[in-house]
C-alpha cells in the first residue's frame, strides 16, 4: 500500500510540475516538450529525484500508447481542405525524406561511431521521421502563423512519416537478430501491408466510429470516451494484424473531424487534455529512462551525427522529395529546418533492446542525445526562422477565442469571440446593423471586463469583446468582418507590409503592370490577365504567395477554395 500511495505521490507530483513549467516555457521561448523531458531527466537516477527507471518494455508501450492518442488528437485537428495542397508533397517526404534522411545519418553514424554499416542505418531509421508531438504542438502555437502549403505539408508528414521509420527500423533488426533467416522481398510485402492496412482500417474505422457517434443515445460524458477508446481499437486492431497503427489512428481521427457528429465539441476539448496529458507522460518517461552521465561521453559524437542530420541529410531528403512540386527555395529551407524530433525515435530506440541487440545501448543514448539537440536548436528557433525567412504571416483576424458548441437537434456551431480594435470600421453601429448573416447571432457583448445586459449595449466601441453564436463554415465570413488590421495599427501595419500596399485588378491586362510600373514582364504575360499570368507561375497559390517582378512583389491576399479573389501590389521597401 506504501508503494503505492508513493507511486501516485511522485506521478502526481511530476505531472504538476510539468503543467506549470509549460507555463513558463513560451515566455523563455524553451520548446514546452523538451521541458517535460528535462523534468523527466531530473527526477531520474542522475537527477535529484533519484528514480531508477530502466524498464524499456514499459517505456515502450507507455509512449507507443501516448503517440497513438495525439495522431488521433491531432488527425481530428487537420482540416480536409489541407490535403488540396499538402498531401502529395507530405507523402513523399513520408517516404522518400525518410528513406533519404535514413540513408545519410546511418552511413554516417557508422563511421563516427565505428559501428558496423547495418547498425549504423539502424540508427539512422531510428531518428528518420520527424515527431508528430513535437510538430503539431509548434505548429498550434501563437508563435507560428505560416501559409496553408508549408503548414500541411509538415502536419501531414509528421502524422504519416511513422510507418517508413517503423518498417526501416524493423527490417534492420529483423536481419541483424537472424540474417540467414532474411529473405529481402518479405520486407516489402510488409511495408506494402503496414500502409495498406493503415489506410483501409483508419478510413474505414473512422467512419463506423463517425456512425455509432451519431447513433448511440449516450451520456453526454461518455461521447468522449467512446471516441478515444474506439481510436485505441483502431490502433491495436490495425497493429495487430501487421498493419501502421500510428497511421491509421491519424486517419481515424482526420474523419472524425471533418464530418458532422455529434458532441464533437466536448470530445475535442477532452481529446486536448488527454493529448496533453498524453504528451506530458510520455516525454517524463522516456526522460527517466535515460542517464544522463552516460550522454556526456557521447556528446561529441552525437553533436556530429545531429549536425549532419539537421544541415545535411534533412535538407537534402528535403530537396529530393519536394523536387517535382515547385517548393519556393524558403519554404523548403523552413520545411528543412523544421525537422523536429522528438518521442518516436525514442521510442524506436527501445525496440534494439527489446530485440537484444549488442549495441543497443549505444544506439539508444545516441538517438535520444539527437532529439535534445533537435529540441534545443531547431525547437527554439522555429519562430525566429519563419521571420528570417519572410514566411511569418501576420494575423488576419480579431478572433480570441472559439469553443465548439453543441446544440439539442443539429451540430457545426461555436460560440465566437472577437475584439473590436481601435480602428474598427465597426465602432459607433448597433448590433443590428453589423454586415453578419441571419444565423450568426449575437449572444453577450463584455465592455471594461463585465458583461453588459441587452439594453445597454447601444454602439459598439473599441475595446468590446463580442460573442457570437455561429456555423463553422460561417467563421471566414466573420474573419473578414472582425479583421485583424483593425484592432491595433501595429497589426494594419504588419498586414501592409506583408501583403503589400495597394490591390490589384485581378482581372486587368497583366501588361498593364509594365505600363504603370515600369515592369519588364516576361512573354508569357501577354493576353493574360494578372490572375492568369499568376496561376501560369504558381499553379496551386495558397493566401501569403509571392510572385517576384523586378523590385516589386504580388501577394495573393484572400482565396475562395482554390480560387484567388485578392492580389497586393508589395513595393519595394
Amino acid at each position: 500500500m506504501e508503494i503505492a500511495n508513493h507511486l501516485i505521490l511522485v506521478a502526481g507530483l511530476l505531472f504538476i510540475l510539468s503543467i506549470l513549467a509549460s507555463v513558463l516555457s513560451p515566455r523563455l521561448g524553451v520548446p514546452v516538450l523538451l521541458v517535460f523531458l528535462i523534468i523527466g531527466m531530473l527526477a531520474g537516477e542522475d537527477g535529484p529525484g533519484g528514480l531508477d527507471f530502466h524498464d524499456f518494455s514499459l517505456a515502450n508501450l507507455a509512449g507507443t500508447a501516448a503517440l497513438a492518442v495525439v495522431l488521433f488528437d491531432g488527425g481530428m485537428r487537420t482540416r480536409m481542405a489541407t490535403f488540396r495542397v499538402g498531401l502529395r508533397p507530405a507523402v513523399s517526404l513520408a517516404t522518400v525524406g525518410v528513406f533519404v534522411t535514413a540513408s545519410i545519418v546511418g552511413a554516417f553514424a557508422a563511421w563516427v561511431l565505428d559501428l558496423p554499416l547495418l547498425e549504423g542505418l539502424l540508427l539512422g531509421a531510428i531518428v528518420g521521421s520527424t515527431d508528430a508531438a513535437a510538430v503539431f504542438s509548434l505548429l498550434h502555437s501563437n508563435a507560428v502563423h505560416l501559409n496553408e502549403r508549408v503548414t500541411s505539408a509538415l502536419e501531414i508528414e509528421s502524422g504519416t512519416n511513422d510507418p517508413m521509420a517503423v518498417f526501416l527500423t524493423l527490417g534492420l533488426l529483423e536481419y541483424l537478430s537472424a540474417p540467414a533467416d532474411y529473405v529481402w522481398y518479405e520486407a516489402i510485402v510488409f511495408l506494402v501491408q503496414q500502409m495498406g492496412l493503415g489506410v483501409l482500417i483508419g478510413i474505414y474505422g473512422g467512419r463506423a466510429l463517425v456512425w455509432s457517434l451519431n447513433r448511440l443515445n449516450l451520456s453526454d460524458s461518455l461521447y468522449p470516451l467512446m471516441a478515444l477508446f474506439s481510436g485505441l481499437l483502431i490502433f491495436g486492431l490495425t497493429a495487430s494484424l501487421h498493419g501502421s497503427g500510428f497511421l491509421a489512428v491519424y486517419l481515424a481521427g482526420i474523419v472524425l473531424g471533418n464530418r458532422r457528429v455529434r458532441a464533437f465539441g466536448g470530445i475535442r476539448r477532452f481529446h486536448d487534455g488527454v493529448a496533453w496529458t498524453s504528451q506530458i507522460g510520455m516525454f517524463v518517461i522516456l526522460g527517466l529512462l535515460v542517464t544522463p552521465s552516460k550522454l556526456l561521453p557521447l556528446a561529441i559524437p552525437g553533436l556530429l551525427i545531429s549536425l549532419v542530420l539537421i544541415l545535411v541529410a534533412r535538407p537534402l531528403a528535403v530537396a529530393l522529395a519536394l523536387a517535382p512540386f515547385r517548393f519556393p527555395l524558403r519554404e523548403q529551407g523552413y520545411i528543412a529546418w523544421v525537422g523536429l524530433r522528438g518521442s518516436v525515435p525514442i521510442v524506436l530506440a527501445t525496440f534494439p533492446w527489446l530485440a537484444g541487440i549488442d549495441n543497443a545501448g549505444l544506439i539508444f543514448n545516441v538517438a535520444f542525445f539527437i532529439v535534445l539537440v533537435s529540441l534545443v536548436v531547431q525547437g527554439w528557433s522555429v519562430g525566429p526562422m519563419a521571420r528570417l525567412l519572410g514566411l511569418q504571416m501576420p494575423a488576419t483576424t480579431a478572433l480570441v477565442h472559439r469553443s465548439d458548441f453543441d446544440l439539442p437537434g443539429t451540430r457545426g456551431y461555436e460560440i465566437v469571440s472577437y475584439l473590436i480594435g481601435e480602428n474598427s470600421p465597426l465602432i459607433g453601429l448597433k448590433s443590428k446593423a453589423l454586415p453578419i448573416d441571419d444565423t450568426s447571432r449575437i449572444v453577450c457583448i463584455a465592455r471594461r471586463g463585465k458583461v453588459i445586459s441587452y439594453r445597454e449595449w447601444g454602439t459598439l466601441r473599441a475595446g468590446d469583446y463580442i460573442a457570437m453564436l455561429a456555423k463553422e463554415d460561417e467563421l471566414p465570413k466573420l474573419d473578414e468582418v472582425f479583421r485583424a488590421d483593425h484592432v491595433a495599427p501595429k497589426l494594419e501595419a504588419a498586414a501592409t507590409r506583408f501583403f503589400g500596399e495597394f490591390n490589384i485588378d485581378i482581372k486587368a491586362p497583366a501588361m498593364a503592370l509594365s505600363d504603370a510600373y515600369g515592369l519588364d514582364l516576361p512573354e508569357s504575360a501577354r493576353d493574360r490577365t494578372v490572375v492568369e499570368f499568376f496561376r501560369s507561375v504558381i499553379p496551386r497559390p495558397v493566401v501569403g504567395d509571392r510572385l517576384r517582378l523586378g523590385d516589386m512583389e504580388l501577394v495573393v491576399k484572400k482565396m475562395d477554395n482554390d480560387r484567388i479573389i485578392e492580389i497586393g501590389l508589395r513595393l519595394p521597401h
